[in-house]
């Protein structure tokens, strides 16, 4: 395909060396006349360094988290100018090309969060200090909200250890319905157990071999490695905790979450919340209460799901006419 620039260069061609209209050129060339004069903008180099300084502090960002955080800032730009600058200033990821792996059967999955605290999902990850010496980290996370409940870093992280962090949100009041977790030991073990057994929280144990069943708690392992881990040196345990610490707090009130229509954890939690204390209802409310609440004596024509950037749903929306009324609202549906 040619681009517009070669296109606009061959009619100015054309109409230097033949005697043809402008009109007729753009004919023969296949471009419309608009295009032919258009004369860019000027473009503003602040811009171009501010993305620089951006990509240079966030190095894991592509160019979509990267547009996000510039109009944050106030910037008028769009994705497409972000992509050409991001391309031209060679600011482009290397990605790892996963090897090909022998399609299995489908196994049961655990089931799809529609509320916070709904779906947990917990897992490690281990790095090592400047002396050499390994510690690890006890990682959980909110599977509705992607928010970084605990990033836990230790020597040593056993069963005991993991049901402390577990009871420490509990006194908080958060409490998960379902936990999904592998097969390690420290998840296997009695203290686990009996945890989830006192408190009705149920362990859903994925296949072995199959992390993509957890594929929530992989997700944010490969970017808690990517933007912290493999970002900083750790000289001990307390400036470990330190720095994971501020990335955990960057993560979920700073970071914008491709899933979650590039809003941070905190951002969406705060939407959904807004959207489903209404007029008092609270949890305990019924998805027919709340329909009653939002619909009245009107009866919904449409129920569509609006979708992101990246065509994700985020949630569905009735799309009701009320009695003696020609005009459609738009509520949102909230469970």
């Amino acid at each position: 395909m040619v681009s517009p620039q070669l296109r606009r260069e061959a009619v100015v061609v054309m109409r230097s060396e033949v005697a043809v209209s402008e009109r007729r050129a753009c004919g023969l060339i296949e471009i419309h006349r608009r295009t032919y004069r258009y004369v860019p903008r000027p473009e503003d180099p602040r811009l171009r360094v501010r993305l620089r300084e951006l990509a240079a502090e966030r190095r894991r960002f592509g160019y979509r988290r990267l547009t996000r955080m510039l109009v944050r800032e106030g910037w008028k730009a769009n994705h497409k100018r972000v992509y050409r600058l991001y391309v031209e200033e060679k600011l482009s990821l290397r990605r790892k090309r996963g090897r090909r792996r022998r399609a299995g059967s489908r196994l049961m999955l655990p089931p799809r969060p529609t509320q916070p605290d709904h779906l947990w999902t917990m897992d490690f990850a281990s790095d090592a200090f400047t002396s050499g010496r390994k510690f690890r980290t006890f990682n959980l996370m909110d599977g509705f909200t992607r928010e970084a409940l605990e990033i836990e870093p230790d020597t040593s992280l056993p069963g005991a250890r993991v049901v402390r962090v577990l009871e420490g949100l509990k006194q908080q009041g958060r409490k998960p319905e379902v936990i999904v977790i592998d097969n390690g030991p420290e998840f296997v073990s009695q203290v686990v157990d009996q945890w989830a057994y006192e408190n009705g929280v149920q362990l859903h144990f994925i296949t072995p071999g199959r992390p993509m069943e957890n594929g929530y708690i992989e997700s944010f392992n490969g970017k808690f490695r990517d933007e912290c881990l493999n970002e900083n040196w750790f000289f001990d345990l307390a400036d470990a905790r330190r720095k994971i610490a501020e990335w955990k707090a960057d993560y979920n009130h700073v970071r914008p979450h491709s899933a979650l229509g590039y809003k941070t954890p905190m951002e969406f939690a705060a939407s959904w919340k807004a959207g489903f204390y209404i007029a008092g209802l609270g949890q305990g409310a019924s998805n027919q209460a709340v329909t009653k609440l939002l619909l009245g004596n009107a009866q919904p024509i449409v129920r569509r799901c609006p979708r992101d950037e990246r065509g994700h749903f985020l949630w569905p929306i009735f799309t009701v006419k009320r009695a003696g009324s020609t005009r459609c609202s738009h509520q949102r549906w909230t469970n």
